[in-house]
């Protein structure tokens, strides 16, 4: 997709509304300057309300009509809600929770995705609708199911998950001799004798075998990779040429994005800036400043996370417009932030930015979860919003490319899974480590790519590695070739693939790059600060910290002389969790060694180039004045100027 296609689009169910509102509402639609609609993907109910019996009258009249109106559709699979009746002729669709107990019909996603019989019926149901409406004019896109692994529906302890864990583990493995050398079974005498006897690591008296679970978690993830790859090859077969995609979410991390992304043609997620400070672990001051406003880096951090994912192509497939229904507490969005959440995402090279929802339903789980219009049509907080955004997006057109960014971050979903199989500390997070030193970068004013282990570091001046505790051969060798700068986070090389201590002992393979051995490590209570110097400033790491045997003399060092940061001439490793000013030094440090600006942005300013046009976000309370050095004459800014208003947005064009 061009750059020229950016566009606006909105979420509708027309299966909620009287058809004779429907023409209306896509006239509007229109009228608002919204560009594609995105439907069906809760609707199987609606398609087949009996067993075999299909309603197609209904949703043909309703593309027709967006059709008709000049929007484009994209059309969701309805596999996240299988019918009751489905579920009442095959109960053992249902997935299982980690306590046994089966997930019973009544929301959504009460689904396994090792159950073969609903695989079989989620093709069934697919090939239908992919048949049917393949070669229609209006549809334009596909969307596969809706937020795969949303209210923790990814690990399944069915029966059938049982059964199919077991041939995922006899084909990983060969041998059950091989697991068990490879799990280090004889350790409380866990020893299998067949892979038969293997079970889910759940309801086990204390812990589960750590590298069971590590297993169990990637077999997980699996399912929902050849899940997903089940439909996109039905729908190419009916709908060649036609983008499909699917709605991730945000710190979600239980499948793995990017390989789920190998066989779409983008990808998009739920952007919920305020749903997900609530809920999300921020702290109090931080729910308190961005109550309305949401936190600087939450909406970037998964722009660029997933602009990765889609190799370059993303959308946001929905758009918080007002409160949300679904998080503990619920405000509404500060006036402007609507239309800012909306530009950034095109900041970040989105092709669609999707409200949720056009309408407000007066009924079910979601009627308090705002819409563009409220449920009597009249319109909502989000709807001004949204045609200023449309309007403003009409002299956004980027004259040049978007460029790769001479930063990369490495994000490893395997990582998640084998720090939460063992943390070895309540505090270790390996979600917000990485969250945190993205904001740290971000607040230099950097554009940041990332990248999965697999992918190539070509391009890059600067790779960050916030952690990564499997190293393999392959991405060592990207390392050797010398021409960038690493900055490298705790724990790194300190797993084998099957979740041991490494020959040697940690960093494992890095040792080859990195002449230091962890000799043991640490874990900290919240309240533990580790205090030391670096570049004649006190500085402090938190909940771990590296015991390191080394010739290397640190950069920075505890009173006692322990390192808390080395140093090669391509690598800096960090010992321990860098604290806040400890961590802006690192990144600071780390710019200038690869010859980078190391500009800092004032407070709660997010600045991101996209193609020739730069982009100035503001998050904070107060107007902010632009620095002069990073911003250019009056003439060349397209919108605003330097100054920022609160939830103001500014934009300049390069030349």
């Amino acid at each position: 997709m061009t750059i020229e296609a950016q566009k606006l689009g909105v979420c509708y169910y027309p299966e909620h509304w009287p058809e004779t509102v429907w023409a209306d509402d896509a006239r509007k639609m229109v009228d608002l300057g919204l560009k594609q609609v995105r439907i069906g993907e809760f609707a199987w109910s609606r398609i087949e309300p009996d067993p075999g019996r299909l309603e197609w009258d209904w949703l043909d009249r309703s593309i027709e009509t967006l059709g008709q109106a000049g929007l484009e559709v994209m059309l969701g699979t309805p596999t996240a809600t299988p019918p009751k009746w489905l579920i009442d002729q095959h109960p053992d669709i249902l997935a299982h929770d980690a306590q046994g107990r089966p997930r019973q019909f009544g929301s959504r996603r009460h689904y396994c995705f090792s159950s073969q019989v609903y695989r079989t019926e989620a093709a069934r149901i697919v090939e239908l609708v992919a048949e049917r409406y393949g070669g229609h004019d209006a549809v334009t896109s596909w969307q596969t199911d809706n937020e795969y692994g949303c209210h923790d529906t990814v690990r399944s302890y069915s029966p059938a998950a049982k059964r199919a864990f077991r041939v995922w583990l006899n084909e990983r493995y060969g041998s059950i001799a091989d697991l068990n050398t490879a799990w280090g079974t004889v350790f409380w005498s866990q020893e299998y004798r067949d892979f038969d006897e293997v079970d889910l690591p759940n309801l086990t008296v204390t812990e589960p075998h750590p590298s069971h679970v590590l297993d169990f978690y990637r077999f997980s993830s699996d399912q929902v990779v050849a899940f997903n790859r089940m439909q996109t090859q039905i729908i190419r077969k009916h709908a060649p040429g036609c983008d499909i995609v699917h709605n991730y979410m945000g710190f979600y991390f239980n499948f793995d994005h990017f390989e789920v992304a190998k066989d779409l043609d983008g990808v998009g997620w739920d952007s919920y800036p305020l749903g997900f400070l609530d809920v999300e672990n921020f702290s109090d001051d931080d729910k308190q400043k961005y109550m309305r406003r949401g936190h600087p880096d939450f909406a970037g951090f998964f722009h660029d996370l997933y602009r990765g994912c889609g190799r370059g192509r993303w959308q946001i497939l929905e758009q918080q417009p007002g409160p949300v229904n679904w998080a503990p507490h619920n405000p509404a969005p500060e006036t402007g932030m609507v239309r800012l959440w909306a530009l950034e995402g095109f900041a970040h090279g989105a092709e669609v930015v999707n409200f949720f929802r056009w309408r407000q339903a007066p009924f079910a789980q979601e009627q308090m979860h705002a819409g563009l219009e409220r449920p009597n049509h009249s319109p909502a907080l989000g709807f001004d919003e949204a045609r200023r955004a449309s309007e403003d997006l009409a002299n956004l057109v980027p004259e040049t490319d978007p460029q790769q960014a001479t930063i990369a971050i490495v994000f490893s979903y395997e990582a998640c899974w084998l720090y939460e199989a063992q943390p070895q500390g309540a505090g270790w997070s390996y979600t917000g480590l990485a969250f945190d030193w993205y904001s740290a970068l971000r607040a230099f004013g950097v554009n940041v790519d990332f990248i999965s282990p697999a992918m190539s570091h070509d391009g890059y001046a600067l790779v960050i590695v916030p952690s990564l505790p499997i190293v393999e051969s392959a991405f060592l060798e990207q390392i050797k070739d010398g021409t960038r700068t690493y900055l490298f986070g705790p724990r790194s090389g300190s797993k084998t693939l099957s979740l041991q201590i490494p020959d040697g002992l940690a960093p494992g393979l890095l040792k080859d790059l990195l002449p230091l051995t962890v000799s043991h490590v640490e874990s900290f209570p919240p309240f533990h600060r580790e205090q030391g110097r670096f570049s004649g400033t006190s500085v402090e790491g938190r909940l771990w910290f590296e015991h390191v045997i080394s010739e290397l003399e640190p950069i920075a060092e505890t009173p006692n002389g322990e390192g808390l940061l080395y140093e090669t001439a391509q690598i800096v490793y960090a010992a321990t969790v860098p604290g806040p000013a400890f961590l802006e030094q690192i990144m600071r440090h780390v710019l200038t060694k690869a010859e980078l600006a190391a500009n800092k942005l004032p407070d709660d300013v997010r600045i991101r180039q996209n193609g020739d046009l730069v982009y100035a976000f503001n998050y904070g309370d107060k107007a902010i004045l632009l620095p002069e050095e990073t911003t250019p004459n009056s003439e060349a800014f397209v919108i605003g100027g330097r100054r920022v208003p609160p939830a103001g947005v500014s934009v300049w064009r390069t030349y």
